[in-house]
Formats: structure tokens, sequence, C-alpha cells
């Protein structure tokens, strides 16, 4: 515990975060409480003036914290989970770019980017073999499915980690897939826009197409890059929103499953012969703005397997080369849908709403026949609307 007035200049990285979340950085052990009590009595400053837990920090100013609380955290005496030689080199192996904002790696097939139940070698787990002892712990800032290899952006600071974030929030990172898909589309360059959610029955592990009120809009653009004959086709996917699985589901929907996506495809998604039994989707490419002004633009390299299926059926990579394109803006349609499904969602809640106060013992509550009546409103014809179609070609 300090026993005197300590100061601290607020770094670069710490550019507009709440004072709490920098208290929290800093000096985690000194809980909410104790701040709200230092900043009503007037004891935190920031540049000698009064300060709220709320207010927002400037690069420059100087926070003044009272005597009492834990000492500042040292970076350097941070636990680190103990790694062994193999999973540092492995992750050693994945930096494909560093950058002073970020570690880009080329994430494998097969290995997860979070644990969970049973999973218990992950990306998350290999971070702090990137950093030096004094550094703070990479973060995750998106995720790969286990089976999807590719481009994975992993946070150097938090400052960073939360730029990052909302970017692709935002939907300003640019991102690239290859895939290989059973079957040849009949539209070459397109958009697909079904909405998606969890499938019932499967724990959340699994999701669907959705068009009830539920179902949350998903929107992704691919173009045929080449085909060998009517078999498959090698497809350039761009995800233009962020639901889980989006774009596995969003080509079985159209009947042609990502080769090797049993979850979704079922035994029609292999190929014979020589084509491997993995998933062949990639994260070929990720162009996002970095702190600073920078920009990244970052390609990985196929996995062995996708790269000797692309030989197996013909296919040269150097046809592939990209163009990022801006962000499709939502169709009119896709506004209203997304209106619609606000507008669904928000009565259901107030129905829920009145039916626990029925739920209610009859003294807490008035009968409905007690109520006044309410004034019946007059509606005008409606103009009912088909489903939208789940593929539409390209605007150019």
């Amino acid at each position: 515990m300090s026993e005197v007035v300590r100061q601290f200049t607020v770094a670069p990285d710490d550019e507009g975060v709440r004072l709490d979340r920098w208290f929290k950085r800093h000096l985690p052990d000194i809980g909410f409480a104790t701040i709200s009590r230092w900043a009503r009595t007037g004891q935190i400053r920031l540049d000698g003036k009064r300060a709220d837990p709320a207010d927002r920090v400037l690069t420059g100013q100087v926070v003044r914290v009272p005597p009492g609380g834990d000492a500042p955290a040292i970076k350097g005496q941070r636990v680190r989970k103990p790694l062994t030689p193999e999973q540092r080199e492995m992750a050693l192996d994945m930096v494909i770019r560093t950058t002073p904002s970020a570690f880009v790696l080329n994430k494998p097939p097969g290995l997860a980017t979070q644990g969970g139940s049973g999973t218990f070698e992950h990306v998350d787990g290999l971070l702090d073999a990137l950093a030096q002892e004094s550094d703070p712990r990479p973060r995750l800032v998106h995720r790969l499915d286990k089976d999807t290899s590719g481009v994975l952006l992993i946070a150097r600071t938090p400052g960073s980690a939360a730029a990052f974030s909302k970017h692709f929030s935002g939907r300003s990172a640019r991102k690239i897939y290859w895939a290989l898909v059973i079957g040849v589309p009949a539209i070459e360059d397109g958009l697909i826009e079904l909405p998606l959610g969890k499938q019932p029955g499967s724990g959340g592990e699994k999701m669907m197409v959705d068009e009830s009120e539920h179902g949350q809009s998903a929107r992704t653009r691919y173009r045929v890059i080449d085909h060998a004959g009517n078999r498959a086709a090698w497809v350039e996917l761009q995800p233009l929103t962020g639901r889980t699985h989006q774009l596995r589901v969003h080509m079985a929907a159209i009947g042609h499953p990502i080769v090797g996506d049993g979850k979704y495809g079922g035994p029609d998604a292999f190929l014979s012969g020589t084509i491997s039994r993995k998933m062949h989707l990639h994260a070929r490419r990720l162009v996002i703005p970095a702190p600073g002004g920078d920009t990244i633009d970052v390609t990985a390299d196929l996995p062995d397997h996708f790269a000797a299926s692309m030989v197996s059926l013909g296919f040269d990579e150097a046809d592939g080369a990209s163009q990022i394109s801006a962000p499709a803006a939502p169709s009119k349609e896709a506004k209203k849908a997304e209106a619609k499904a606000h507008a669904k969602q928000y009565r259901k809640e107030r129905r829920g709403e009145r039916r626990s106060r029925s739920d209610a013992p009859a003294g807490e509550r008035r009968s409905r026949s007690d109520a006044p009546a309410r004034p019946a409103k007059s509606r005008g014809p409606t103009k009912g609307k088909g489903s939208p179609k789940p593929v539409k070609p390209a605007k150019r």
C-alpha cells in the first residue's frame, strides 16, 4: 500500500479511455468503490482539476493518485503461463508480420483461436511467447474457426486492441478469404444476403439460415476465380458482416458447400481422389488501418493441403490477385428488414413484460377489466413482400 501521493503521465496508448479504465490497466488492485470515493472527495486530479471516473484521459495529462490502495502493477513481475520450447517455436513460426501495434499470424488449420471445453492448445495460450517480459500481453481482436487457416491479427497493446476492435466492428477492416467449393455457382460474382441464427439443439455450436424475427442480417460477397469443370470452384469471399460461421453457412445455403466442411455440407462436401478431407477455407488477406495513420495490408500463404488441392484441380494462385473493394452499402431492402426485425424484437420484449405483470399476485396489479379502454387505431391497407432472393449479382 502506497503512503505517498503518486503522479502518472498518461501515455499515448491510453488516449481517450475512461479514468476508471485507466486505473484498471495500471492500478488494477484499486477497486471501483475506492476510485469513486477518491473522486467524490476531490483526491483524484487530472492536471490539477477534480476528476470523475467517467472522464476521458488525454495523452500527456497528469493523474494524481492519493495515498492508499496498492502500488502500481509492475509489468516485469506479471505472471506468465509457462510455455515449452516447442510451444514457443510454434508461436514464433506463425508470425508473418510485426508492426509497432500488431503481430500478424498465419494460423494453421486445426489450431483453435481461443480455449474452450476440452480445448487446451490454442493461439491465445501461446501469445506470451510473442512479448518481452516487460511488455503488455498481446491480445486477440478477432477470431478464426479452428479449421480455418490464414491471417489472424494480434494487438500488441491495450490501446491498439481498442483501435483494431473499432475497425472490425465498424466494418472498415477488409478481409479476403479463399475457398474451394463443391460445384460452380451460376452467378459468378454475387452477393448473398441471408440472415443467420443459432440452430436449436446444437448448444450454440451450429448456425443456420434464420429468416424469422430472430435472425441477424448477414451479407457475403463472392467471386468465382476459376473452376474445374462442374466438379469444384475456387472462390474469393468477402464477409460484409461478421456472423459466426457466416461464410460456411452462406455457401452451403446456395448449394455450394466448402470442400471439407462436413458440418454444414454433410457427405456432399468432400471430393474423391487426391483432394484432402480438411476444410478448404483460408483467410488470405487483411487490410486494416493501424494506430498512427498507417495501414496494415498482409497476405498469408496457403496451408499445404489447400495448396496441394489447388494443384490437383489445375488452379494457379497467380489468378487470384484481388482488389479490395469498399464495403457495399446495405440496400434499402436490407435496412428495412433490419428495422423490421428490431421492431419485432422490441414488441416481443414488451409482451414478455406484460406477461410478467399478469403473473403477479392479484393485489399487486390492476385487472384488465378495470383499465380504461383504449381507442382503436385505424390502419390503412398493408403491403406484403416476399422473401428476398438469397443471391443476386454484385453491383460494380
